[in-house]
C-alpha cells in the first residue's frame, strides 16, 4: 500500500507541475501553405520520428528544432503548446522550417540514451535539410522542461551529438530547466518522479548534467526560467550561465514571469518574452565579427 501511495503521489506531482500532460493531443491544423511532413524517422524504433514543417518555396531556409518536455517519461511532439505558436511565429511569418522531435522515454531507455536520440534527430534532419529547402549550417536547437535538459546536455557536451552523426549548430534556446545541475537537484529535496528518471547513483547524476559534463566549443546558450517556480530553475540558469562564460563560451538567461507551461505555450506570441528570443536566434545568423 504504502509502495502504492507513492507511486500516486508521484503521478499526481506530475499532473499539477506538467498540466500539458492531460492535453489531448491530435494532429496540428498547419496554417494555410505550411506543409506538414509527419512521422519523418531517424531511427528504427517507434518514437524515434520527428514532425517538419515547411513554409511556402523554402529556400536555405533557418532550421528551428524543438524537443518537447514531459519529465523524460512523456510528451508529444505534436501538443499544441509544443508547435502551434512556433508554426505560427518561426514557419509562417519568418520562412523558418520547424522540426517538432520525438524520442524513446524513460524507463524504456535513460536519459542519456534520450540525449542521444536528440543528437540522432538533428544528424538527420541536418542531412535532410538540402531536400527540404533548408540551410544544414543554420540550425537552431530549442527544448522545454526535460527537452531543455535535453538540448542543454547535448550543448554542454558536444562530443555526445558528434558520436552520433550531428555537426555544430548556431546556437540553443533552454526553456526552463530545473536539471541544468542534475546532481545538485538530486541531492536537495526533489519531487519523487526525479528518483525513477535518475535513479540513486551520484556519477550517473553527473553524467547526465549539463553543469558537469559543460566543455570547451558549446554553442551559444539562451536560458529561459520561469520566476513562479520554487525549485530554482532560475537559480540554476544563472549559475550555468556563468560557468559557461568561464570558460570563454556565451549563455543568456531571460527570467519571465510566467509559469512552466506557459514558457512553451506563450512562446511566439507578441511581446517582449518572444522578441527576446527573437533577437537571440537573430544574432546568431551574423558572422562571428559581427556579434
Amino acid at each position: 500500500m504504502t509502495h502504492l501511495l507513492r507511486i500516486c503521489a508521484a503521478w499526481l506531482g506530475m499532473l499539477l507541475f506538467f498540466p500539458a500532460m492531460a492535453q489531448q493531443v491530435g494532429a496540428p491544423v498547419a496554417p494555410t501553405g505550411v506543409q506538414r511532413l509527419a512521422d519523418v524517422p531517424y531511427g528504427p524504433d517507434a518514437r524515434q520520428r520527428m514532425d517538419v514543417y515547411l513554409p511556402p518555396n523554402a529556400r536555405n531556409a533557418p532550421v528551428l528544432v524543438m524537443v518537447h518536455g514531459g519529465a523524460w517519461m512523456f510528451g508529444n511532439k505534436a501538443a499544441a503548446s509544443v508547435v502551434d505558436l512556433k508554426i505560427e511565429h518561426w514557419v509562417r511569418d519568418q520562412g523558418f522550417i520547424l522540426v517538432s522531435v520525438g524520442y524513446r522515454f524513460v524507463p524504456q531507455v535513460d536519459v542519456m540514451q534520450q540525449a542521444q536520440d536528440v543528437a540522432r534527430a538533428v544528424a538527420t534532419a541536418q542531412a535532410s535539410a538540402p531536400s527540404w529547402g533548408g540551410d544544414a549550417g543554420r540550425f537552431v536547437l530549442m527544448g522545454h522542461s526535460a527537452g531543455a535538459h535535453l538540448v542543454a546536455l547535448i550543448s554542454a557536451s558536444p562530443g555526445i551529438a558528434r558520436q552520433q552523426g550531428a555537426r555544430p549548430w548556431l546556437g540553443t534556446v533552454a526553456l526552463d530547466s530545473a536539471a541544468l545541475d542534475t546532481a545538485a537537484l538530486m541531492r536537495r529535496r526533489h519531487m519523487p518522479f526525479y528518483d525513477r528518471v535518475f535513479g540513486d547513483d551520484p556519477a550517473y547524476w553527473r553524467t547526465v548534467s549539463p553543469t558537469d559534463t559543460l566543455a570547451p566549443g558549446a554553442p551559444p546558450m539562451l536560458l529561459v526560467c520561469s520566476t513562479q517556480r520554487r525549485d530554482g530553475s532560475c537559480t540554476q540558469a544563472n549559475q550555468f550561465a556563468t560557468r559557461v562564460t568561464a570558460i570563454g563560451g556565451r549563455a543568456e538567461v531571460v527570467p519571465e514571469d510566467l509559469t512552466h507551461a506557459q514558457i512553451d505555450g506563450e512562446l511566439g506570441l507578441p511581446g517582449a518574452y518572444t522578441a527576446s528570443v527573437d533577437a537571440f536566434i537573430r544574432s546568431l545568423r551574423k558572422a562571428p565579427g559581427e556579434r
